[in-house]
């Protein structure tokens, strides 16, 4: 694995990542294995579209077959929106951020990144 030196990046490519989030753990960013790259994760936003019940979100990093969570059984109330990241956090090649949800079919995410090599 060879991360970039983000001091001096070769590129940055923004993008944005969007999930409906269930009740399995699900990658909304993977920094593969191998990529040479690292991304930098500037905002992670769950919204909860039901319009009557709340329900709660984790948020982990995957690395090495072990969730680190950032975020653990996070209320969402009906119709609102959370901003769980207040940092950035940067993830290495082979992390994943992952989002669980309390219900089927209630969140929704949107991640706001870039991949820098």
């Amino acid at each position: 694995m060879t991360a970039p030196n983000i001091a001096s990046p070769n590129t940055i490519t923004g993008t944005t990542a969007v999930l409906a989030v269930t009740t399995t753990a699900t990658a909304i960013i993977t920094n593969s294995s191998g990529s040479n790259t690292v991304c930098k994760v500037n905002s992670l936003i769950v919204a909860n579209i039901n319009g009557s019940t709340a329900a709660t979100v984790n948020v982990d990093v995957y690395r090495s077959s072990t969730a680190y969570p950032i975020a653990y059984q996070i209320s969402i109330p009906a119709g609102a929106s959370l901003d769980i990241l207040n940092r950035y956090v940067y993830l290495q090649e082979g992390d994943t951020l992952r989002c669980t949800a309390s219900v089927n079919s209630y969140l929704t995410a949107v991640a706001s990144y870039e991949v820098i090599s």
